[in-house]
């Protein structure tokens, strides 16, 4: 047992803490004003200890702070130092997911998310499409036919839909059109599982994928407004393959 005499008092770690995040903000300034360059070192531990002007202690507790969300990691040895890293976009997709679920978010706020999102990323995509981006939408097209024929009614739409969010140009919007799409996914199959037959999920993919061909069809066209209404549409109809909220 730790006795009292050598317990850190409350107060101080809780104001160690609190250090230890402004000196984290400061990290993660830094960082981004160097133009997150991974790979290259802000210094050594001596080096940052001395910079920002804390102990030992609170500097290792920064460090375990930034390298949770993923902006640096401390390398060892000869030429270490704190390294600037790349974060995982399915570490951020999985906690805002996490923290979706946990906030309890209903399906209507759901989908009023996901329809403002991929309806402005369809006007987006339009604007910024090129040879390129007709061939990744047709391939995109061509995988998802290809894995509704061999029977796969789960996960099929997804592609699409992240295809048309990296064309926008906007990696917010790629970002949470994955997360409320894959969100969409767990609420729709897990109802399905409940209730609908192998069949049911054939006919719901087979209309999904003439939904999407129909939007691809508009922005090769060059017509955003058909390929938002278009959109927004076939979003509609995702929602009514839900039981209605209570």
């Amino acid at each position: 047992m730790t006795s009292k005499k050598n317990a850190t008092p409350a107060g101080e770690k809780g104001g160690n803490r609190r250090l230890a995040e402004k000196v984290s903000e400061r990290i993660e300034k830094d960082i981004i004003d160097d133009g997150w360059r991974v790979g290259s070192v802000l210094g050594s531990e001596t080096e940052l200890i001395e910079r920002y002007g804390v102990s030992r202690a609170v500097f290792r507790e920064a460090v375990r702070l930034v390298e949770h969300q993923q902006m640096a990691a401390m390398r060892r040895g000869p030429g270490g130092g704190l390294v600037v890293t790349e974060p995982d976009p399915g570490v951020v997709r999985n906690a805002a997911r996490v923290y979706l679920r946990h906030a309890e978010v209903s399906r209507r706020q759901l989908m009023e998310a996901r329809t403002a999102l991929e309806v402005a990323g369809i006007a987006l995509a339009a604007e910024n499409l090129t040879e390129s981006g007709i061939v990744r939408l047709k391939e995109a097209l061509e995988s998802e036919r290809e894995l509704i024929e061999q029977g796969f009614t789960r996960g099929h739409a997804r592609n699409l839909h992240r295809v048309i969010a990296e064309l926008a140009g906007n990696p917010a919007i790629t970002l949470f059109v994955e997360v409320l799409a894959q969100l969409d996914q767990d609420i729709v199959q897990r109802e399905w599982d409940a209730e609908s037959s192998g069949g049911e999920h054939r006919d719901a993919a087979r209309e999904s994928h003439e939904a999407h061909e129909a939007i691809v069809a508009a922005l090769v066209a060059g017509d955003a407004p058909l390929g938002q209404h278009r959109m927004r549409r076939h979003l509609q109809a995702i929602a009514a393959l839900l039981r209605p909220e209570a």
